[in-house]
């Protein structure tokens, strides 16, 4: 039997092949104005927004610490002036499919680094969303039967730039995924202030093989989703406050359903994994957290088994 071309059903099972984004090159820094995330506007207006040689430091760990766990490692073909590092909001795959994501106009050409590595798709393995759609893989979690979503809502996807996927996309994947169910989460928004922002869903989500959780309950937007979030996850989660969520602690990446990847330091979250049974590898991302995301942003999963 031939070996698949893509295949991820959920969050955490055994990665075989990933691509990880790449900071080479990646052109002049953006002015506040043009920041396309608060956590970078903060940031560039302090005078510490990453280095690109920092960042690709940070790349180039996690790439050596995924291959020597077995991972086929990809990476994007580099454009020059084009910041390439969040290679999950480009393209998601689910189940055999893979969505080529529409995302912000200033990060559409980010595709072009990625198509590359899909030419062997059929093409009704390819997905394009509709006139008016916006998905950002950072939104979208396959979770088996069901597929998870974080959207801006109504007057706020209008209103923030930090608003990446739109409820137009929650009706489009019902449309292209009708054996699963889709459930989808309003997010908390600010183009102002990294605290009160959940940029996608999974900079206030983590979850993980055993029924366990990692979350910020005010980066989603109603009562109502923390509520589920929290009786779904019961027993088996752990809440982290705004500041757990603006250093990224609960963006963490699953390579098998017992080991985990997460930020060096994370000492709170790091220590509940471990309680709960998981192998935790560790590695620095100090630096590319300052442009508002982390491990599960920097990788985009084409085969899980």
């Amino acid at each position: 039997m031939s070996s698949p071309k893509c295949q991820v059903s959920n969050e955490w099972s055994t990665l075989k092949k990933v691509i990880v984004g790449t900071a080479v090159s990646w052109g002049a820094d953006p002015t506040a104005e043009l920041a396309v995330d608060p956590k970078s506007r903060e940031h560039i207006l302090a005078g510490t927004y990453p280095t690109e040689n920092d960042v690709q430091q940070e790349l180039e760990g996690l790439v050596t610490l995924l291959k020597s766990n077995d991972v086929e490692v990809i990476r994007p073909v580099n454009i020059e002036g084009l910041n390439q590092v969040f290679s999950r909001d480009v393209g998601i795959v689910i189940n055999d499919k893979l969505i080529h994501t529409s995302m912000i106009a200033g990060r559409s050409q980010e595709w072009e680094g990625i198509e590359n590595h899909f030419s062997h798709l059929s093409s009704n393995q390819i997905l394009i969303p509709t006139v008016g759609v916006r998905i950002e893989g950072g939104d979208v979690m396959p979770m088996g039967d069901e597929i998870w979503v974080g959207f801006g809502e109504g007057d706020d996807f209008e209103k923030y730039r930090t608003s990446r996927t739109n409820e137009l996309a929650i009706e489009w994947l019902i449309s292209e995924f009708p054996n699963h169910h889709i459930r989808s989460f309003a997010l908390s928004k600010s183009d102002i202030d990294p605290r009160l922002n959940a940029l996608h869903l999974d900079c206030c989500l983590s979850v993980l093989s055993g029924g366990h959780a990692i979350f910020h309950p005010g980066g989603m937007k109603y009562e109502k989703d923390r509520h589920w979030i929290r009786k779904h996850f019961e027993g088996k989660i752990i809440e982290l406050d705004a500041e757990g969520m603006y250093d990224m602690h609960c963006n963490l990446f699953s390579i098998t359903p017992a080991t985990v990847i997460s930020g060096q330091g994370f000492n709170k979250v790091n220590t509940q994994l471990r309680n709960w049974g998981y192998e935790v590898l560790e590695t620095p991302m100090g630096e590319t957290s300052k442009m508002g995301g982390l491990l599960r942003c920097v990788t985009l999963p084409i085969i899980r088994s």
